[in-house]
């Protein structure tokens, strides 16, 4: 078992008045409590530990003062000496908010670690309200992260724990000189704290993975840790001591697995100190997650396709997400957010999700049954995060903490039975797999032992007075004498505030009513329009009053004497319930393993759920997965909950064939919002989600790239133009055969003829690949291309020209529908210029230049028939590899297809003498 180690460090003599606060309480406390927790103060502490003088920004000299002792007042008595707890271990890091800049790596803020425990200046400890609006992907999650040296360099290990999760997920991958991989990995798992060697940010000689972190996590508190932290050994000595036996075979993935191991050791290591706990042994699930198993969509791209957060407006749910999320628990919502950044690339299991979906759907009883069922859950994964940890101290919050978690515990595992009625009749294996999960008998087992202890009609009340109540009266009577009696003693002293109150109202003649807040206890409260108020002034009794509209909010001397007897009782109910409830705990422990597997359940129910609902809100359809991406008029599910009117729906189809797709059309018809669509359909596929079409075929795409975007970066000084070679070079170090490749007007930050050339060059460069690419441009010169590559398709946005009588000149109607061939909208820009205000003779000189230079152009650009042969012969041999991979047509069916694509083969000739003799080998 881990030891409980308190670490101990040197702070440097500076002013700070909530240096002795900074020891109490947990740094992050993510604890279930129904009220949020007051907040500490933001006093900057600082100190130099050893070992780190070296780092720039750390100025301060340092000076061995004593740990501050622990806080007296509210604890009810440490399990360990104060001697133990300030045996020194020497653990020194540093943190800082990488937004303060150092010339070559951040300004590094050191924080004390006292006795007690550390508060990092800067940020809150808070507590999120359990059932209430609280946010399910506030940054919660904290990372470590190492690198390779020599050799290694570019070998990358991280481990990362969510604080609202008991799971600790590992990864090691070897990454290129962009590491594009980890700063995608970091920005899915958005984290609320980064940490990495010291090593890693000497001055002057920092590594280039550090200052790639640095720069794309501004507002992330980012801490260093001494290299010997990053201990492999010792990592794997965590995971043996920690990992619950359902996960065990983790240990067979990682022990060669060096870098991961480390960055774990580092992590735990820290995270125990920063929450003053230590999580209990066998408690954790802890795996192992290499790059290859989901899709990778960089944060530009998911920005671009508005996954998550909407462009114009970041509190909008006009997002992917939004048009998914009808989920009704935390875990559910989480779950979908992580599916959508990581879409699955396993074919099975993404039919198997598609297979629930679909039993969903046709079985209403069960999807409505479901939803009733998984809406009365909590935040399971949070629950089981604070059950498995183990307070270094007893204090009043702890105890409460605890009191609480056992409440919910019994209302998760009351409705385990209900899930099992509603799944119990399922067709599709995973269902049937979920509910196999529910008749784990450690459920029961635990529900018993809950019941031997807690009263039956303890349960999750909203209202914080509620789950008082609920905390104070949790255990059952004649399990302890003095509880019974602390009980009593509060009944009394309530049952005395309600009755002075009413005295007062008789006393004064005034309508008052008993109130209760987490923060003022009891108080009183009076609703009046003021004619029963004499001279509109309360009797000088009351105090500390407030009024908001028409209501009085007010108390009184004797009432703050009895909220303070009130919590007196309190505090000893809570001690005396904290002391059965931990040898509760203590019985279960080697039970609560099973709520690993519910909490799975649960969220995934949850996710499936979600995407049922939003099938039924719109006219969605399952897809398929092939070698093609087919999709038969498909929409953008965006658009389409933003609009009034169903958007126009469109066609697409790509093969590796004919894997290129060169899309032209005027300024606003439509070009942005079909690539947006494609890529959204192919994530909506890929994470088990019916697609907006009528039919739709995807080929699993390992990797999504978009470069859409065309705005100034001012704070990377970037132009419009460096953003686009940045974006581009990007796809083109990371792309590959399995992609799917977005790319929307790429060059017009540059001139013309530079614009033309750079489109032309990555054309060709992807060309070479058998990505799937849609390259929407403006440059109708670069649809010529197609000459020389047969897999190049051009197509179109469609307009029509509308004569408008009250200004005598055509104006343009958007059609937005796609059609084969270039566009004939030769000279749009021209045409715009021509309805807008700009003088009519330089619209006229304008038109001539532009005709004579793309004569010029054209004049080498015509196809051959030889050219044209040999497309024909490739896209023959296309559909024929086609045929044969895919094809379920009966043998009579698979004839006459061949002889239609040998028809359709011959016609594409100016001459028949070129049609070689066979055609249908």
């Amino acid at each position: 078992m881990l030891r409980a180690e308190t670490l101990s460090t040197s702070p440097a003599p500076v002013a700070s008045p909530s240096a002795e606060a900074c020891s109490q309480g947990s740094h992050y406390n993510f604890g279930l409590q129904e009220t949020p927790q007051s907040r500490p103060s933001a006093q900057a502490c600082v100190f130099s530990p050893p070992g780190m003088s070296g780092i720039a920004g750390d100025r301060s000299s340092s000076s061995s003062l004593p740990p501050h002792p622990p806080a007296q007042g509210s604890n009810f008595g440490n399990k360990r000496s104060y001697g133990e707890n300030t045996a020194a271990s020497n653990f020194t890091f540093g943190t800082s908010s990488s937004s303060v800049r150092g010339t070559n790596c951040p300004q590094i803020l050191k924080t004390p670690l006292s006795a007690g425990n550390l508060q990092r200046s800067g940020y809150r400890s808070w507590t999120p309200q359990v059932g209430f609006s609280v946010s399910a992907h506030s940054p919660s999650v904290i990372v470590a992260v190492v690198e390779g040296r020599g050799l290694a360099r570019g070998e990358i290990g991280m481990a990362s724990i969510d604080l609202k999760s008991p799971q600790i997920i590992l990864s090691q991958f070897a990454d290129n000189t962009t590491y594009a991989k980890v700063i995608t990995k970091l920005k899915i798992l958005s984290p609320l704290e980064i940490i990495m060697s010291n090593t890693a940010c000497v001055v002057g000689n920092s590594t280039k993975l550090f200052t790639l972190i640095t720069e794309n996590f501004k507002n992330v508190t980012f801490t260093t840790v001494q290299r010997k932290y990053f201990n492999e050994t010792k990592g794997l000595e965590y995971i043996e001591q920690l990992c619950i036996a359902e996960f065990s075979t983790v240990l067979m993935e990682v022990q060669s697995k060096y870098y991961c191991l480390a960055a774990v050791a580092a992590l735990l290591k820290y995270v125990e100190f920063i929450q003053n706990s230590v999580y209990a042994p066998k408690s954790l699930k802890i795996c192992f997650q290499g790059s290859e198993q989901t899709a990778m969509i960089d944060s530009s791209s998911a920005q671009n396709l508005e996954l998550l957060i909407n462009n114009q407006d970041c509190r909008s749910n006009h997002t992917l997400f939004g048009v998914l999320n009808y989920t009704k628990t935390p875990g559910g919502s989480r779950r979908l957010r992580s599916n959508i950044l990581e879409p699955l690339v396993d074919i099975e299991t993404i039919t198997m999700r598609l297979d629930c979906v679909q039993e969903l759907l046709q079985d209403e009883e069960l999807f409505f049954g479901l939803q009733s069922v998984i809406s009365r859950f909590l935040d399971t994964e949070q629950l089981l995060s604070v059950l498995v940890q183990i307070p270094k101290q007893d204090t009043v919050n702890a105890a409460e903490s605890k009191i609480t978690n056992l409440i919910y515990l019994k209302h998760t595992l009351e409705l385990v039975d209900p899930l099992k009625v509603v799944l119990k009749n399922c067709n599709t294996p995973l269902l049937r797999a979920y509910y196999g999960s529910l008749e784990d008998k450690r459920f029961g087992i635990i529900l018993e032992k809950i019941k031997t202890v807690i009263n039956d009609d303890a349960r999750y009340m909203k209202g914080c007075l509620n789950m008082r109540t609920q905390k104070c009266y949790a255990v059952k009577s004649n399990i302890n004498e003095f509880l019974d009696i602390a009980r009593r003693t509060y009944t009394e002293i309530v049952d005395d505030i309600a009755g002075m109150i009413m005295q007062l109202a008789e006393k004064y003649s005034l309508p008052l009513r008993t109130s209760f807040s987490s923060a003022r206890g009891f108080f009183i409260q009076m609703s009046t329009d003021c004619t029963a108020l004499p001279r509109d002034q309360l009797p000088s009794e009351f105090i500390k009053i407030s009024k908001v509209r028409n209501s009085y909010s007010f108390t009184s001397a004797d009432l703050i004497k009895m909220n303070e007897r009130c919590q007196e009782s309190l505090r000893e109910i809570y001690h005396m319930t904290y002391m059965i409830v931990c040898k509760l705990l203590s019985e279960i422990y080697e039970h609560v393993h099973c709520l690993y597997k519910l909490s799975d359940t649960v969220s995934m129910l949850d996710m499936l759920l979600s995407f049922a609902h939003a099938c039924t809100l719109s006219d969605y359809v399952r897809p398929e997965f092939t070698d093609t991406l087919a999709i038969k008029q498909g929409w953008h599910p965006i658009l389409e909950k933003i609009s009034v009117e169903k958007p126009v729906a469109n066609n697409t189809y790509i093969t590796e064939g004919s894997n290129f797709l060169i899309i032209t059309g005027p300024n606003m018809s439509g070009k942005s919002t079909y690539l947006k669509q494609i890529a959204l359909c192919q994530i909506m596929a890929q994470i088990g989600s019916y697609v907006p079409a009528e039919y739709s075929s995807f080929r699993i795409a390992e990797q999504i790239f978009t470069r859409i975007s065309t705005d100034d970066d001012i704070e990377t000084n970037s132009s419009t133009f460096m953003k686009e070679m940045k974006e581009i070079a990007y796809i083109l170090h990371n792309a590959n055969d399995k992609s799917l490749i977005l790319i929307d007007e790429l060059g017009r930050g540059t001139s013309t003829e530079e614009g033309i050339g750079i489109c032309y060059a990555v054309c060709e460069y992807l060309l070479s690949l058998k990505a799937f690419t849609l390259f929407a441009t403006h440059f109708l010169e670069l649809c010529q291309i197609g000459v020389l590559y047969p897999n190049v398709e051009n197509m179109h946005f469609e307009v029509q020209h509308v004569k408008n009588t009250s200004r005598n000149r055509d104006t343009i109607l958007y059609t937005y529908r796609l059609s084969k061939g270039l566009t004939e909208e030769k000279n749009y820009g021209l045409n715009a210029a021509e309805v807008s205000s700009l003088p009519p003779a330089i619209v006229l000189d304008a038109k001539e230049i532009t005709t004579q230079i793309t004569r010029k152009i054209l004049q080498n650009q015509r196809s051959t028939p030889e050219m044209e042969r040999r497309r024909a012969v490739y896209h023959l041999a296309s559909r024929l590899v086609q045929t044969a991979r895919n094809s379920k047509l009966d043998p009579d069916s698979l004839r006459i297809y061949l002889s239609n694509l040998k028809k359709k083969y011959e016609a594409s000739f100016p001459r028949p003498e070129q049609v070689p003799a066979k055609t249908e080998g």
